[in-house]
């Protein structure tokens, strides 16, 4: 699987907000109508808990 573009992920957690657990992002990616791929990556990321998007970008990009 390709690396998510930080665009697409800025644009999939527009209105997320910070410290957030892992289901706390699902829900406004798929609202956001994120990519498949890209929900199912933040949904099987080895994180619980963010503390903002670089940290989400690291997870789904598998750069933890």
């Amino acid at each position: 699987m390709a690396d998510v573009s930080p665009i697409d992920l800025q644009r999939a957690l527009k209105g997320a907000d910070y410290p957030a657990s892992r289901d706390d992002l699902v829900s406004p990616a798929r609202n956001n109508g994120a990519d498949d791929d890209l929900v199912e990556k933040l949904a099987q990321s080895g994180t619980q808990r963010f503390d903002g998007p670089d940290e989400v970008q690291k997870a789904v990009s598998g750069n933890q």
